[in-house]
């Protein structure tokens, strides 16, 4: 069995599925970005995966920063060999939530800077578009690139309903997965003749640390239960099945696609 490689794998959909594919008899290489508070988690979340008799191997980086994916991807040319790279799933949730623009009224006593944080900042929106979309170009790229993502491959990618409809405090996140989805597209196509598909995922709202740094998350959450045909919301787990099973030899004409697993959440929303 190859290794999945994780971006995003401490929590949520990542950690779910790195579960999952340590399970399915993966290796797992997880990347991620936590303070010293989440190491007792991480620690806990690696042992429970070694005891699957999975190779694991986790590194705490900024998965945006060239220098630190290059460094990595090196490691990893010398690691997952001569398995390679079966999976890489790209669950990245950092970016910045806010408006666009600033209120129309702000309040009189509010100096240049008050204003302007009101408003998205250049920095904050490149930053976004970079970590949440773009970097799963230069994942690829390198992995693809070192041999290491080959015939067989599965590339996968968390997008959401966000990227075509409008929440509040969510357009720059927004912004980021549709580029990732359009990303996908791209990759797909480039990548079919190598024998790799690429299609981006679209979960039902899950309660996960990352949907609860939405501002109205709590609405969200109470809507998409009253609405999902299962009466409840999506899980981590539920989407983490799913991908394994995806994973599959006989899914190779599956790609470029955006899937939907939400117990039918979108269709009867």
């Amino acid at each position: 069995m190859s290794w999945a490689v994780v971006l995003g794998a401490s929590s949520g959909f990542g950690e779910a599925a790195a579960r999952a594919f340590a399970k399915a008899g993966y290796d797992i290489v997880g990347i991620h970005l936590d303070r010293r508070v989440a190491a007792a988690h991480i620690a806990e979340l690696m042992t429970d995966l070694q005891a699957t008799g999975q190779q694991v191997r986790f590194f705490n980086i900024n998965a945006a920063a060239d220098d630190r994916r290059e460094a990595t991807l090196d490691e990893l040319s010398g690691l997952c060999a001569p398995q390679g790279v079966g999976v890489l799933l790209h669950s990245l949730a950092f970016g910045t939530l806010t408006h666009f623009v600033p209120a129309l009224a702000p309040a009189p006593q509010a100096d240049a800077s008050d204003r302007a944080a009101r408003g998205v900042t250049r920095k904050q929106l490149e930053m976004t578009l970079d970590v949440m979309a773009n970097s799963l170009v230069y994942w690829t790229q390198g992995l693809v690139g070192r041999g290491l993502l080959a015939e067989g491959g599965r590339v996968y990618a968390m997008t959401s309903s966000g990227s075509h409809r409008v929440l509040p405090h969510y357009g720059p996140v927004s912004a980021a997965k549709a580029a990732l989805e359009s990303h996908c597209r791209q990759l797909a196509v480039e990548l079919a003749p190598r024998g790799i598909t690429v299609n981006a995922v679209m979960a039902g709202v899950t309660d996960t640390p990352a949907l609860r740094k939405i501002p109205g998350h709590l609405d969200l959450m109470d809507r998409a239960q009253r609405g999902n045909p299962y009466g409840r919301l999506t899980t981590p787990q539920d989407v983490a099945s799913c991908l394994v099973a995806l994973a599959a030899a006989g899914t190779h004409w599956l790609t470029g696609n955006v899937l939907h697993i939400d117990g039918g959440e979108d269709i009867s929303g």
